[in-house]
This record gives C-alpha cells, sequence and structure tokens, in this order.
C-alpha cells in the first residue's frame, strides 16, 4: 500500500498501531452502527489491509473488545457525574437503571451485545479485574463504606450482584420494556434491601 497505507505515515509502534486501528473502528461504528462494522472498513479507512489489522488483533473478538473497553471507560466516566450526590442506595438504584437503560444505545458499546459476542460479553462482565474496577468506582463515590458495614470482600459481593443483575437486563430485557420510572421502583425495592 505504499504511501497510501496508514495515511501516509506508519505508525512507529504496535501501541500506536492499535490505537489508530481503535480510533478508526470507533468512528466507524459511530458513522454506521456496530451491526454494520466490519474488519474491511477498518482497513480501508486507514489505508490498509485486513491482514494487518490482523497483525495487531488476534480476530475480530479482540478488536471490537478494545473499541468497547475505550467505549466503557467515557461511559463510566458519565455514570459517576451522574450520581455525584445521591445517597447510597440511590446511587446504586441511578446506575444500574442509567446502564440498563443506556448501554443498548451506545453504538460502540454495541459491540459487545452482538449475538456472537454476548457470551464472551458475559464471562467478562463477571471477571475479577472487572469487579475490582467497579469496585474502584464505588469506592470514589461519597459513600462511606466502611460506616455501613462493607470491606473490599463485601463491596466486591455487591458489585457482583448489580452486574448479574445489569448483565440479565441488558441481554435479556423484560417484555413489555419498563419505563424509566418502573425500572427505578424495581431497583429500589430490590437492590435497597441488599443495602441493608
Amino acid at each position: 500500500m505504499g504511501r497510501k497505507g496508514w495515511g501516509g505515515a506508519a505508525p512507529t509502534t504496535d501501541a500506536e498501531a492499535r490505537k489508530r486501528i481503535i480510533d478508526a473502528t470507533l468512528r466507524i461504528v459511530d458513522r454506521r452502527g456496530a451491526a454494520n462494522t466490519t474488519v474491511s472498513d477498518v482497513a480501508a479507512d486507514l489505508g490498509i489491509t485486513r491482514r494487518t489489522v490482523y497483525r495487531y488483533f488476534t480476530g475480530t473478538e479482540e478488536l471490537f473488545t478494545a473499541v468497547a473497553d475505550v467505549a466503557l471507560e467515557s461511559f463510566v466516566a458519565r455514570v459517576e457525574s451522574l450520581t455525584a450526590d445521591m445517597d447510597v442506595a440511590a446511587q446504586l438504584v441511578e446506575v444500574v437503571a442509567y446502564i440498563v437503560e443506556q448501554l443498548p444505545r451506545e453504538p460502540q458499546l454495541a459491540l459487545l451485545l452482538a449475538n456472537d459476542r454476548s457470551h464472551s460479553f458475559s464471562r467478562s462482565m463477571l471477571a475479577p479485574a472487572e469487579i475490582a474496577r467497579c469496585r474502584a468506582i464505588l469506592q470514589h463515590t461519597n459513600i462511606d463504606w466502611a460506616v455501613l458495614g462493607y470491606d473490599d470482600r463485601t463491596i466486591d459481593e455487591l458489585v457482583e450482584f448489580l452486574l448479574r443483575i445489569i448483565q440479565s437486563m441488558v441481554i435479556a430485557p423484560p417484555q413489555p420494556p419498563r419505563s424509566g420510572a418502573e425500572l427505578r421502583d424495581y431497583l429500589r425495592r430490590w437492590v435497597g434491601p441488599a443495602l441493608r
């Protein structure tokens, strides 16, 4: 591909190449949606071959998971800002409700929910690293977890409980769908007692 590849400026490191591939994928998913994005589209956008993409990502799943991880970081930041001044039960209800409502609408995160990746998403969502990441988020809130009787182990259990609720509601949403108010009432009724 000569000068055309990589826009005429080849990456100097593998990390830079991966980042450029991820950034291109993010742009394409924003434009076309997750279901209409292919590795061929990403390669064409960068002026490289599919083989070059696969040099940096072992497969489509690894690429799309990396893209979703980048999107997830900004999504988590939005979730954190929503709940800054709420009490613990209200925070957790709002976080779960917001994630359940918004996750399927986020084009880049929809990559995780595609039928052929939902099983992988289910497993990765409950991996120890994800639970630790969510624990860190909860520990950065204005909640005094120690006063509530929580230590790292019990916060991890709470995180697992909440992630399992989110996972089931996103992958297999209730029929008919709940309104925002109904979802929050449902979560208040069942998540609230978990905190007592």
